[in-house]
């Protein structure tokens, strides 16, 4: 085997610890919390079947990619919640490192070429990334709001959180953005949703 393909492989291998990294979500019939491998699957068909409502051009290809790609950094670093303040201080130092590594593994072109991907979605400045952040943002609500708010109750996940955690997703998708506003009002109105 050549060290290209060996390369490749551990790479293959090393993502597949995706499915051991537990999310604070869980399923739509609240049975058990999804891990990162299932979250990031459930963003690329997102991705293929709601494209037509960002609200600029995209790369459809590009945009599965960089959702498929956008949480691999937590089989170094964890998962961070995302109402969780104190994880967020160390979030992005973590999660640096753990590209340097896992991009690391594979051959060099491969290795900018995803690291790249990853970049953008984190920067959020391309039509790509920002239709990206909003499947990101958007994902966890339907799924949530499927199990009957289960995890924003064991949470207490307050209003003013999860607005601040949307805020912004108009500018990839207004109308996925009105989607989970409304998901939102629905869980408040509730009791899912602490309205403060």
């Amino acid at each position: 085997m050549d060290e290209r393909l060996e390369k490749q492989l551990k790479f293959l291998l090393e993502i597949d610890r995706m499915k051991e990294i537990s999310r604070q979500t869980y399923l739509a019939d609240g049975s058990r919390k999804e891990n990162d491998a299932e979250h990031s699957f459930h963003l690329a068909v997102m991705a293929y079947l709601l494209a037509e409502y960002s609200n600029e051009p995209i790369n459809r290809e590009k945009t599965m990619m960089m959702v498929l790609v956008h949480d691999l950094v937590e089989i170094d670093a964890g998962d961070t919640y995302a109402y969780d303040t104190e994880g967020a201080k160390t979030k992005e130092k973590r999660e640096q490192s753990a590209a340097g590594r896992i991009f690391g593994l594979l051959p060099e072109d491969q290795g900018a070429e995803l690291r790249a991907l990853w970049e953008e979605f984190e920067a959020g400045t391309t039509p790509e990334a920002r239709f990206a952040a909003v499947l990101d943002h958007m994902q966890p609500v339907l799924l949530t709001d499927a199990a009957d708010g289960k995890s924003w109750k064991e949470h207490g996940v307050k209003t003013s959180w999860i607005r601040r955690r949307n805020r912004g997703n108009e500018l990839g998708s207004e109308t996925l953005a009105d989607v989970i506003l409304g998901f939102i009002e629905r869980n408040v109105d509730k009791g899912n949703i602490i309205d403060d």
